[in-house]
């Protein structure tokens, strides 16, 4: 019995340390922050549906890169895109946000 107890106490230990989905996110921190974003000018959706999906800046080794904006057709009916953004964490830089339907 007692060695059943130890048994399952090291199981919960174990799953309990367990790195979660969530906490494996890996997140690369620069110590630049980010140009101001970039007003894009852009010419009609391609067709009914579509929606612009904003360029943004991102970090390419040692410098940010711009990567511009697109039109995308969402997912699903009712869709909205939510645009990615820089984060700033004190002590450590800022980090991306990506962008996402909703």
């Amino acid at each position: 019995m007692k060695r059943m107890l130890g048994v399952l106490a090291l199981a919960a230990l174990a799953a309990a340390s367990a790195p979660s989905a969530a906490l494996a996110e890996t997140r690369v921190y620069v110590r630049v922050r980010p140009p101001v974003p970039v007003v894009e000018l852009r010419a009609g959706a391609p067709a009914p549906g579509y929606v612009w999906v904003a360029g943004h800046h991102r970090w390419a080794e040692n410098a940010y890169v711009f990567v511009p904006g697109r039109w995308e057709l969402p997912p699903r009916g009712g869709s909205a895109w939510v645009d990615g953004h820089w984060a700033e964490r004190r002590g450590f830089g800022w980090f991306w946000v990506d962008g996402h339907w909703r």
